[in-house]
Protein backbone atom coordinates (compact mmCIF):
# COMPACT_ATOMS: atom_id res chain seq x y z
CA UNK A 1 0.00 0.00 0.00
CA UNK A 2 3.00 2.24 -0.38
CA UNK A 3 2.01 5.40 -2.23
CA UNK A 4 2.00 5.29 -6.52
CA UNK A 5 2.33 7.41 -9.28
CA UNK A 6 -1.63 7.03 -10.14
CA UNK A 7 -3.03 3.42 -9.79
CA UNK A 8 -2.76 0.64 -8.36
CA UNK A 9 0.69 1.44 -7.80
CA UNK A 10 3.14 4.10 -9.86
CA UNK A 11 6.35 4.91 -10.73
CA UNK A 12 8.14 7.66 -8.96
CA UNK A 13 7.33 9.07 -5.80
CA UNK A 14 3.67 10.60 -6.08
CA UNK A 15 3.96 14.24 -5.13
CA UNK A 16 1.16 16.32 -3.64
CA UNK A 17 -0.27 18.94 -6.32
CA UNK A 18 -0.91 22.27 -4.80
CA UNK A 19 1.77 22.29 -1.72
CA UNK A 20 4.46 24.78 -2.83
CA UNK A 21 8.10 22.84 -3.10
CA UNK A 22 7.19 19.53 -3.80
CA UNK A 23 8.65 16.91 -5.82
CA UNK A 24 7.50 13.89 -7.42
CA UNK A 25 5.15 12.76 -10.51
CA UNK A 26 1.61 14.03 -10.65
CA UNK A 27 -1.33 12.97 -12.91
CA UNK A 28 -2.29 15.39 -15.42
CA UNK A 29 -6.07 15.78 -16.74
CA UNK A 30 -5.82 18.20 -19.65
CA UNK A 31 -8.81 20.34 -19.59
CA UNK A 32 -8.90 20.97 -23.07
CA UNK A 33 -9.83 17.95 -25.26
CA UNK A 34 -6.92 15.70 -26.50
CA UNK A 35 -6.22 13.08 -28.70
CA UNK A 36 -6.82 9.01 -27.09
CA UNK A 37 -4.46 8.13 -24.81
CA UNK A 38 -1.99 5.34 -26.23
CA UNK A 39 -2.87 1.79 -24.89
CA UNK A 40 -0.70 -0.49 -22.66
CA UNK A 41 -1.95 -4.03 -21.49
CA UNK A 42 -4.27 -2.37 -18.81
CA UNK A 43 -6.26 -0.14 -20.72
CA UNK A 44 -5.82 3.64 -21.68
CA UNK A 45 -2.44 4.59 -19.92
CA UNK A 46 -1.99 8.31 -17.71
CA UNK A 47 -0.63 11.41 -18.25
CA UNK A 48 2.07 12.24 -15.88
CA UNK A 49 4.42 15.10 -15.09
CA UNK A 50 7.49 15.26 -13.22
CA UNK A 51 7.33 18.24 -10.39
CA UNK A 52 10.54 19.60 -9.06
CA UNK A 53 10.07 22.19 -6.03
CA UNK A 54 6.70 22.55 -7.20
CA UNK A 55 7.48 23.67 -10.41
CA UNK A 56 6.42 21.17 -13.67
CA UNK A 57 9.11 20.00 -16.22
CA UNK A 58 8.18 20.91 -19.91
CA UNK A 59 7.99 17.14 -20.64
CA UNK A 60 5.14 14.95 -20.10
CA UNK A 61 4.69 11.91 -20.63
CA UNK A 62 2.44 8.59 -20.68
CA UNK A 63 2.13 5.58 -18.22
CA UNK A 64 0.66 2.62 -16.69
CA UNK A 65 -2.54 3.67 -14.78
CA UNK A 66 -2.21 0.45 -12.89
CA UNK A 67 1.35 -0.48 -12.45
CA UNK A 68 3.91 1.63 -10.73
CA UNK A 69 6.82 -0.86 -10.82
CA UNK A 70 8.06 -0.99 -14.71
CA UNK A 71 8.71 -4.81 -14.20
CA UNK A 72 4.91 -4.94 -13.87
CA UNK A 73 4.38 -2.90 -16.70
CA UNK A 74 7.26 -1.04 -18.74
CA UNK A 75 5.00 1.22 -20.96
CA UNK A 76 6.59 4.66 -21.06
CA UNK A 77 6.49 7.37 -23.96
CA UNK A 78 6.58 11.02 -24.14
CA UNK A 79 3.58 13.31 -24.70
CA UNK A 80 5.38 14.48 -27.87
CA UNK A 81 6.86 11.54 -28.91
CA UNK A 82 6.05 10.06 -32.78
CA UNK A 83 5.78 6.30 -33.13
CA UNK A 84 6.58 4.00 -36.12
CA UNK A 85 3.95 1.74 -37.17
CA UNK A 86 6.48 -1.13 -36.60
CA UNK A 87 6.73 -0.34 -32.71
CA UNK A 88 2.64 0.86 -32.87
CA UNK A 89 2.40 -2.74 -34.36
CA UNK A 90 4.81 -4.38 -31.44
CA UNK A 91 2.88 -2.70 -28.70
CA UNK A 92 -0.65 -4.08 -29.79
CA UNK A 93 1.22 -7.41 -30.59
CA UNK A 94 2.52 -7.40 -26.66
CA UNK A 95 -1.10 -5.53 -25.50
CA UNK A 96 -3.09 -8.87 -26.81
CA UNK A 97 -0.43 -11.22 -25.56
CA UNK A 98 -0.86 -9.53 -22.27
CA UNK A 99 -4.71 -10.35 -22.16
CA UNK A 100 -6.30 -13.02 -19.77
CA UNK A 101 -6.10 -16.59 -22.29
CA UNK A 102 -10.05 -16.59 -22.61
CA UNK A 103 -12.34 -14.69 -23.32
CA UNK A 104 -15.55 -13.52 -20.98
CA UNK A 105 -17.72 -15.16 -22.72
CA UNK A 106 -15.98 -18.56 -22.97
CA UNK A 107 -15.12 -18.19 -19.20
CA UNK A 108 -19.17 -18.27 -18.19
CA UNK A 109 -19.28 -21.58 -20.74
CA UNK A 110 -16.39 -23.28 -18.69
CA UNK A 111 -17.88 -22.16 -15.38
CA UNK A 112 -21.92 -23.46 -16.47
CA UNK A 113 -19.79 -27.04 -17.59
CA UNK A 114 -17.54 -27.24 -14.54
CA UNK A 115 -20.95 -27.18 -11.98
CA UNK A 116 -22.49 -29.92 -13.93
CA UNK A 117 -19.58 -32.02 -13.34
CA UNK A 118 -19.77 -34.51 -10.42
CA UNK A 119 -18.20 -33.79 -7.18
CA UNK A 120 -15.23 -35.57 -7.81
CA UNK A 121 -14.59 -34.07 -10.76
CA UNK A 122 -14.17 -30.88 -10.30
CA UNK A 123 -10.93 -29.56 -9.51
CA UNK A 124 -8.79 -26.60 -9.02
CA UNK A 125 -5.21 -25.46 -10.03
CA UNK A 126 -3.73 -23.87 -7.64
CA UNK A 127 -0.29 -23.19 -9.84
CA UNK A 128 -2.59 -21.50 -12.41
CA UNK A 129 -5.47 -20.41 -10.53
CA UNK A 130 -8.15 -22.18 -12.43
CA UNK A 131 -11.13 -24.25 -12.44
CA UNK A 132 -10.13 -28.07 -14.68
CA UNK A 133 -12.26 -28.93 -16.85
CA UNK A 134 -11.58 -33.01 -17.64
CA UNK A 135 -9.87 -32.15 -20.85
CA UNK A 136 -7.56 -29.71 -18.78
CA UNK A 137 -6.36 -32.27 -16.37
CA UNK A 138 -3.48 -34.18 -18.31
CA UNK A 139 -2.12 -30.55 -18.97
CA UNK A 140 -1.81 -29.71 -15.19
CA UNK A 141 -0.87 -33.13 -13.58
CA UNK A 142 2.29 -32.12 -12.60
CA UNK A 143 0.49 -29.01 -11.07
CA UNK A 144 -1.14 -28.89 -7.16
CA UNK A 145 -4.82 -29.70 -7.95
CA UNK A 146 -7.24 -29.58 -5.52
CA UNK A 147 -10.38 -31.89 -5.76
CA UNK A 148 -14.07 -31.96 -4.64
CA UNK A 149 -14.32 -28.02 -5.40
CA UNK A 150 -18.11 -27.75 -3.55
CA UNK A 151 -20.64 -25.09 -4.85
CA UNK A 152 -20.15 -23.48 -1.40
CA UNK A 153 -16.55 -23.20 -2.48
CA UNK A 154 -17.23 -21.69 -5.94
CA UNK A 155 -19.75 -19.29 -3.78
CA UNK A 156 -16.42 -18.04 -1.99
CA UNK A 157 -14.00 -17.84 -4.88
CA UNK A 158 -11.80 -14.99 -2.77
CA UNK A 159 -11.08 -17.94 -0.32
CA UNK A 160 -10.21 -20.32 -3.14
CA UNK A 161 -7.98 -17.63 -4.92
CA UNK A 162 -4.71 -16.63 -3.56
CA UNK A 163 -4.50 -12.89 -3.12
CA UNK A 164 -2.63 -10.67 -5.22
CA UNK A 165 -0.39 -9.46 -2.59
CA UNK A 166 2.22 -7.72 -4.70
CA UNK A 167 2.17 -4.30 -3.05
CA UNK A 168 3.40 -1.98 -6.33
CA UNK A 169 0.84 -3.63 -8.40
CA UNK A 170 -2.39 -5.15 -6.73
CA UNK A 171 -2.03 -4.62 -2.77
CA UNK A 172 -5.49 -7.28 -2.73
CA UNK A 173 -6.31 -6.91 1.29
CA UNK A 174 -9.80 -8.64 1.62
CA UNK A 175 -12.09 -7.51 3.86
CA UNK A 176 -12.25 -9.73 7.18
CA UNK A 177 -15.70 -10.87 7.86
CA UNK A 178 -16.54 -8.81 10.58
CA UNK A 179 -16.50 -5.77 8.40
CA UNK A 180 -18.03 -7.44 5.50
CA UNK A 181 -20.63 -8.85 7.74
CA UNK A 182 -21.42 -5.03 9.33
CA UNK A 183 -22.06 -4.23 5.70
CA UNK A 184 -23.90 -6.55 4.56
CA UNK A 185 -26.21 -6.02 7.19
CA UNK A 186 -26.30 -2.00 7.26
CA UNK A 187 -26.85 -1.93 3.60
CA UNK A 188 -30.28 -3.33 2.96
CA UNK A 189 -31.46 -1.38 6.59
CA UNK A 190 -30.41 1.91 4.58
CA UNK A 191 -32.92 0.54 2.00
CA UNK A 192 -30.76 -0.26 -0.94
CA UNK A 193 -31.40 -3.26 -3.13
CA UNK A 194 -28.08 -3.30 -5.31
CA UNK A 195 -24.74 -2.63 -4.78
CA UNK A 196 -22.07 -2.05 -7.42
CA UNK A 197 -18.96 -3.43 -5.83
CA UNK A 198 -15.71 -2.09 -6.94
CA UNK A 199 -12.98 -3.87 -6.15
CA UNK A 200 -14.53 -5.38 -3.26
CA UNK A 201 -14.71 -9.09 -4.17
CA UNK A 202 -15.78 -10.07 -1.03
CA UNK A 203 -18.48 -7.80 -0.09
CA UNK A 204 -19.66 -9.23 -3.25
CA UNK A 205 -19.61 -12.92 -2.51
CA UNK A 206 -21.38 -12.18 0.95
CA UNK A 207 -24.75 -10.19 -0.60
CA UNK A 208 -25.03 -13.11 -3.07
CA UNK A 209 -24.63 -15.72 -0.77
CA UNK A 210 -26.89 -13.55 1.72
CA UNK A 211 -29.45 -13.68 -1.97
CA UNK A 212 -29.02 -17.26 -2.37
CA UNK A 213 -29.80 -18.65 1.38
CA UNK A 214 -32.21 -15.81 2.50
CA UNK A 215 -35.54 -16.24 0.41
CA UNK A 216 -36.80 -12.66 1.89
CA UNK A 217 -33.50 -11.00 0.65
CA UNK A 218 -34.13 -8.89 -2.51
CA UNK A 219 -30.15 -7.19 -2.61
CA UNK A 220 -28.30 -7.92 -5.21
CA UNK A 221 -24.39 -6.82 -6.64
CA UNK A 222 -22.10 -6.64 -9.57
CA UNK A 223 -18.84 -6.64 -8.69
CA UNK A 224 -16.17 -4.41 -10.86
CA UNK A 225 -12.16 -5.66 -10.23
CA UNK A 226 -8.90 -5.71 -12.48
CA UNK A 227 -8.18 -9.71 -10.64
CA UNK A 228 -9.47 -11.20 -14.25
CA UNK A 229 -9.48 -14.86 -12.07
CA UNK A 230 -12.98 -14.00 -11.07
CA UNK A 231 -14.26 -14.19 -14.34
CA UNK A 232 -14.49 -18.60 -13.87
CA UNK A 233 -16.90 -17.79 -11.44
CA UNK A 234 -19.33 -15.33 -12.14
CA UNK A 235 -21.62 -14.99 -15.25
CA UNK A 236 -21.29 -11.88 -17.24
CA UNK A 237 -24.00 -10.37 -15.40
CA UNK A 238 -22.26 -10.31 -11.86
CA UNK A 239 -18.92 -9.10 -13.13
CA UNK A 240 -17.30 -7.14 -15.55
CA UNK A 241 -13.11 -7.23 -15.21
CA UNK A 242 -12.43 -3.59 -14.91
CA UNK A 243 -9.72 -0.93 -14.08
CA UNK A 244 -11.10 1.76 -11.68
CA UNK A 245 -8.07 3.81 -12.43
CA UNK A 246 -8.99 4.57 -16.00
CA UNK A 247 -12.44 4.11 -16.11
CA UNK A 248 -11.47 0.99 -18.46
CA UNK A 249 -14.52 -2.50 -19.16
CA UNK A 250 -11.64 -4.78 -20.47
CA UNK A 251 -14.78 -6.31 -22.28
CA UNK A 252 -15.81 -3.67 -24.30
CA UNK A 253 -19.11 -1.95 -25.10
CA UNK A 254 -20.95 -5.22 -23.46
CA UNK A 255 -19.42 -5.46 -19.80
CA UNK A 256 -20.08 -0.98 -20.13
CA UNK A 257 -23.55 -1.82 -20.85
CA UNK A 258 -23.80 -4.64 -18.12
CA UNK A 259 -22.83 -1.56 -15.70
CA UNK A 260 -25.20 1.01 -17.13
CA UNK A 261 -28.53 -1.61 -17.10
CA UNK A 262 -27.40 -2.13 -13.38
CA UNK A 263 -26.69 1.51 -12.06
CA UNK A 264 -29.95 2.58 -14.22
CA UNK A 265 -32.35 -0.09 -13.13
CA UNK A 266 -35.83 0.95 -11.38
CA UNK A 267 -34.90 4.71 -12.87
CA UNK A 268 -31.19 4.40 -10.73
CA UNK A 269 -33.27 3.45 -7.17
CA UNK A 270 -32.27 1.48 -4.61
CA UNK A 271 -28.34 1.20 -5.67
CA UNK A 272 -25.38 2.13 -3.89
CA UNK A 273 -21.78 2.04 -5.08
CA UNK A 274 -19.35 0.45 -2.56
CA UNK A 275 -15.34 0.92 -3.55
CA UNK A 276 -12.17 -0.50 -2.04
CA UNK A 277 -9.54 0.92 -3.93
CA UNK A 278 -5.52 0.24 -3.24
CA UNK A 279 -4.15 2.73 -0.97
CA UNK A 280 -1.43 3.67 -2.81
CA UNK A 281 -3.25 4.84 -5.41
CA UNK A 282 -4.01 8.57 -6.23
CA UNK A 283 -7.52 10.36 -5.48
CA UNK A 284 -7.58 12.38 -8.22
CA UNK A 285 -7.74 9.44 -11.01
CA UNK A 286 -10.26 7.60 -8.74
CA UNK A 287 -12.27 10.25 -8.39
CA UNK A 288 -12.22 11.22 -12.12
CA UNK A 289 -13.46 7.18 -12.47
CA UNK A 290 -16.32 8.02 -9.63
CA UNK A 291 -17.48 10.95 -11.24
CA UNK A 292 -17.62 9.00 -14.51
CA UNK A 293 -19.94 6.17 -12.58
CA UNK A 294 -22.25 8.65 -11.32
CA UNK A 295 -22.92 10.30 -14.70
CA UNK A 296 -23.63 7.11 -16.09
CA UNK A 297 -26.07 6.48 -13.10
CA UNK A 298 -27.47 9.68 -13.65
CA UNK A 299 -28.13 9.22 -17.57
CA UNK A 300 -31.07 6.93 -15.95
CA UNK A 301 -32.43 9.90 -13.71
CA UNK A 302 -35.45 12.26 -14.82
CA UNK A 303 -34.53 15.76 -14.90
CA UNK A 304 -36.57 15.96 -11.53
CA UNK A 305 -33.67 14.00 -9.50
CA UNK A 306 -31.12 16.14 -11.30
CA UNK A 307 -30.15 17.32 -7.49
CA UNK A 308 -29.52 13.86 -6.59
CA UNK A 309 -26.54 12.05 -6.03
CA UNK A 310 -25.45 8.38 -5.94
CA UNK A 311 -24.79 6.89 -2.51
CA UNK A 312 -20.85 5.93 -2.00
CA UNK A 313 -19.25 4.17 0.58
CA UNK A 314 -15.50 5.15 -0.33
CA UNK A 315 -13.43 2.60 1.84
CA UNK A 316 -9.64 4.92 2.23
CA UNK A 317 -7.13 5.59 5.82
CA UNK A 318 -8.60 8.36 6.95
CA UNK A 319 -5.25 10.57 6.41
CA UNK A 320 -6.52 10.99 2.85
CA UNK A 321 -9.89 12.89 4.25
CA UNK A 322 -8.98 16.43 3.09
CA UNK A 323 -7.85 14.53 -0.65
CA UNK A 324 -10.96 13.09 -1.24
CA UNK A 325 -13.51 15.94 0.00
CA UNK A 326 -11.29 18.06 -2.30
CA UNK A 327 -13.03 16.04 -4.93
CA UNK A 328 -16.40 15.11 -3.16
CA UNK A 329 -17.63 18.56 -0.64
CA UNK A 330 -20.28 16.57 0.54
CA UNK A 331 -18.33 13.28 1.59
CA UNK A 332 -17.89 13.13 5.26
CA UNK A 333 -15.81 10.24 7.23
CA UNK A 334 -17.33 7.69 9.71
CA UNK A 335 -15.63 6.48 12.93
CA UNK A 336 -15.96 2.78 11.87
CA UNK A 337 -12.55 0.99 11.68
CA UNK A 338 -12.34 -1.88 8.85
CA UNK A 339 -9.70 -4.52 8.98
CA UNK A 340 -8.67 -7.11 6.01
CA UNK A 341 -8.18 -10.67 6.73
CA UNK A 342 -4.39 -10.72 5.14
CA UNK A 343 -2.95 -7.34 6.26
CA UNK A 344 -0.75 -7.61 9.35
CA UNK A 345 -1.59 -4.16 10.53
CA UNK A 346 -4.94 -3.51 9.79
CA UNK A 347 -7.10 -5.41 12.50
CA UNK A 348 -9.72 -4.77 14.66
CA UNK A 349 -8.77 -4.59 18.37
CA UNK A 350 -6.02 -3.17 18.43
CA UNK A 351 -5.31 -0.27 20.51
CA UNK A 352 -3.81 3.35 20.37
CA UNK A 353 -1.39 3.81 17.02
CA UNK A 354 -1.70 0.07 16.10
CA UNK A 355 -5.69 0.73 15.05
CA UNK A 356 -6.63 -0.03 11.74
CA UNK A 357 -6.70 3.52 9.72
CA UNK A 358 -9.03 2.73 7.52
CA UNK A 359 -12.38 4.22 7.54
CA UNK A 360 -15.16 5.05 5.31
CA UNK A 361 -16.09 7.41 3.43
CA UNK A 362 -19.83 8.37 2.20
CA UNK A 363 -22.53 11.21 1.00
CA UNK A 364 -25.07 9.33 3.16
CA UNK A 365 -26.57 11.54 6.60
CA UNK A 366 -23.91 9.76 8.91
CA UNK A 367 -26.63 10.19 12.03
CA UNK A 368 -28.71 7.21 9.45
CA UNK A 369 -25.63 4.83 10.02
CA UNK A 370 -25.94 3.06 13.08
CA UNK A 371 -22.42 1.66 14.19
CA UNK A 372 -22.32 -1.23 16.16
CA UNK A 373 -22.93 -0.33 20.11
CA UNK A 374 -21.06 -4.01 21.18
CA UNK A 375 -17.86 -2.65 19.67
CA UNK A 376 -17.94 0.73 22.04
CA UNK A 377 -19.35 3.25 19.27
CA UNK A 378 -22.27 5.58 21.17
CA UNK A 379 -24.32 8.08 19.71
CA UNK A 380 -23.24 11.81 19.85
CA UNK A 381 -26.14 14.04 20.04
CA UNK A 382 -24.12 17.46 19.07
CA UNK A 383 -22.45 15.95 15.82
CA UNK A 384 -25.61 13.78 14.90
CA UNK A 385 -23.42 10.95 14.78
CA UNK A 386 -21.94 7.95 15.92
CA UNK A 387 -18.69 7.93 17.14
CA UNK A 388 -15.53 5.74 18.19
CA UNK A 389 -15.07 4.51 22.03
CA UNK A 390 -12.51 7.39 23.10
CA UNK A 391 -13.89 9.97 20.39
CA UNK A 392 -14.44 12.84 22.47
CA UNK A 393 -16.68 15.74 21.81
CA UNK A 394 -14.21 19.39 21.99
CA UNK A 395 -16.58 22.36 23.15
CA UNK A 396 -13.71 24.25 21.38
CA UNK A 397 -14.39 22.78 18.09
CA UNK A 398 -18.00 22.10 18.72
CA UNK A 399 -17.10 18.99 16.81
CA UNK A 400 -15.70 15.13 17.61
CA UNK A 401 -12.40 15.56 16.53
CA UNK A 402 -10.19 12.69 16.11
CA UNK A 403 -9.58 10.58 13.45
CA UNK A 404 -7.90 7.78 14.31
CA UNK A 405 -9.76 6.08 17.65
CA UNK A 406 -7.33 7.71 20.25
CA UNK A 407 -8.59 11.25 22.23
CA UNK A 408 -7.48 14.47 20.68
CA UNK A 409 -6.23 17.36 22.51
CA UNK A 410 -7.15 20.67 21.93
CA UNK A 411 -4.61 23.40 21.10
CA UNK A 412 -4.94 27.22 21.88
CA UNK A 413 -2.20 28.08 19.45
CA UNK A 414 -3.26 25.85 16.60
CA UNK A 415 -7.11 26.48 17.46
CA UNK A 416 -7.79 22.64 16.71
CA UNK A 417 -7.30 19.72 18.35
CA UNK A 418 -4.43 16.94 17.39
CA UNK A 419 -3.38 14.22 17.74
CA UNK A 420 -2.12 12.93 21.55
CA UNK A 421 1.28 12.42 20.11
CA UNK A 422 1.91 16.02 19.21
CA UNK A 423 3.23 18.89 21.01
CA UNK A 424 3.03 22.53 19.71
CA UNK A 425 6.49 24.02 18.20
CA UNK A 426 6.86 27.36 18.23
CA UNK A 427 9.14 27.94 15.96
CA UNK A 428 7.10 25.87 13.10
CA UNK A 429 3.92 27.57 14.77
CA UNK A 430 2.15 24.52 14.95
CA UNK A 431 1.39 21.12 16.43
CA UNK A 432 3.96 18.22 15.36
CA UNK A 433 5.65 15.07 16.69
CA UNK A 434 8.55 16.02 19.72
CA UNK A 435 11.20 14.83 17.42
CA UNK A 436 9.91 16.21 14.39
CA UNK A 437 12.62 18.50 11.37
CA UNK A 438 11.67 22.37 12.00
CA UNK A 439 11.28 24.34 8.59
CA UNK A 440 8.71 21.39 7.37
CA UNK A 441 8.93 18.17 5.29
CA UNK A 442 12.58 18.00 3.35
CA UNK A 443 12.33 16.67 -0.70
CA UNK A 444 14.66 15.67 -2.56
CA UNK A 445 17.36 12.59 -2.62
CA UNK A 446 17.52 10.41 0.47
CA UNK A 447 21.09 9.68 -0.25
CA UNK A 448 22.72 12.83 -0.65
CA UNK A 449 20.31 15.58 0.01
CA UNK A 450 20.48 17.57 -3.14
CA UNK A 451 16.89 18.86 -4.63
CA UNK A 452 17.52 18.14 -8.02
CA UNK A 453 16.74 14.36 -7.94
CA UNK A 454 15.37 11.48 -6.19
CA UNK A 455 17.42 8.24 -4.72
CA UNK A 456 16.39 6.11 -7.75
CA UNK A 457 18.75 8.75 -9.94
CA UNK A 458 21.57 9.36 -7.41
CA UNK A 459 24.76 9.41 -8.68
CA UNK A 460 26.12 8.66 -5.00
CA UNK A 461 23.85 5.41 -5.41
CA UNK A 462 26.30 2.93 -5.56
CA UNK A 463 28.33 3.65 -3.10
CA UNK A 464 24.81 4.12 -1.00
CA UNK A 465 24.52 0.62 -2.25
CA UNK A 466 27.86 -0.94 -0.78
CA UNK A 467 27.69 0.57 2.64
CA UNK A 468 24.53 -0.73 2.93
CA UNK A 469 26.13 -4.01 1.88
CA UNK A 470 28.65 -3.95 4.01
CA UNK A 471 25.54 -2.84 7.04
CA UNK A 472 24.08 -5.91 6.50
CA UNK A 473 26.46 -8.35 5.97
CA UNK A 474 28.13 -7.09 9.12
CA UNK A 475 23.99 -7.35 10.67
CA UNK A 476 24.35 -11.11 9.52
CA UNK A 477 27.18 -12.44 10.99
CA UNK A 478 26.22 -10.96 14.06
CA UNK A 479 22.67 -12.76 13.71
CA UNK A 480 24.64 -15.92 12.40
CA UNK A 481 27.02 -16.09 16.38
CA UNK A 482 23.34 -15.40 18.03
CA UNK A 483 22.00 -18.20 16.02
CA UNK A 484 24.57 -20.40 17.33
CA UNK A 485 22.91 -20.53 20.51
CA UNK A 486 19.68 -21.60 18.98
CA UNK A 487 19.14 -25.32 19.62
CA UNK A 488 18.37 -27.77 16.54
CA UNK A 489 14.74 -28.18 16.83
CA UNK A 490 13.67 -24.36 17.00
CA UNK A 491 12.43 -22.60 13.99
CA UNK A 492 14.76 -20.19 12.39
CA UNK A 493 12.65 -18.47 10.23
CA UNK A 494 10.65 -17.03 13.19
CA UNK A 495 13.44 -14.48 14.21
CA UNK A 496 13.24 -12.65 10.80
CA UNK A 497 9.09 -12.43 10.49
CA UNK A 498 9.46 -10.78 13.95
CA UNK A 499 11.70 -8.24 12.38
CA UNK A 500 9.84 -7.72 8.93
CA UNK A 501 6.64 -7.45 11.02
CA UNK A 502 8.39 -4.85 13.36
CA UNK A 503 9.27 -2.89 10.84
CA UNK A 504 5.97 -2.92 9.22
CA UNK A 505 4.30 -1.48 12.81
CA UNK A 506 7.03 0.55 12.53
CA UNK A 507 6.11 2.19 9.68
CA UNK A 508 2.68 1.94 10.23
CA UNK A 509 2.90 3.98 13.55
CA UNK A 510 5.01 7.10 11.82
CA UNK A 511 2.19 7.23 9.13
CA UNK A 512 -0.70 7.24 12.02
CA UNK A 513 1.60 9.16 14.50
Amino acid sequence: MAAPRAGLGAGAGAGVPGRQGSSGVEVVFPSEPAPPAPLCPHGPTLLFVKVNQGKEETRRFYACSACRDRKDCNFFQWEDEKLSGARLAAREAHNRKCQPPLSRTQCAERYLKFIELPLSQRKFCQRCQQLLLPDDWEKHHEHRVVGDISITQLRRPSQLLYPLENKKTNAQYLFADRSCQFLVDLLPTLGFTRVLCVGTPRLHELIRLKASDDKKSNIKSLLLDIDFRYSQFYMEDSFCHYNMFNHHFFDGKAALEVCRTFLQEDKGEGVIMVTDPPFGGLVEPLAVTFKKLIAMWKEGQSEDSSHKELPIFWIFPYFFESRIRQFFPSFCMLDYQVDYDNHALYKHGKTGRKQSPVRIFTNIPPNKIILPSEEGYRFCPLCQRYISLENQHCEHCNSCTSKDGRKWNHCFFCKKCVKPSWIHCSICGHCALPDHSCGGPKDGCFICGELDHKRSTCPKITTSKKVNRAVRKQKQRKSNKMKMGITKGQSMNHTSVTRKKNRRERAHQYLCS
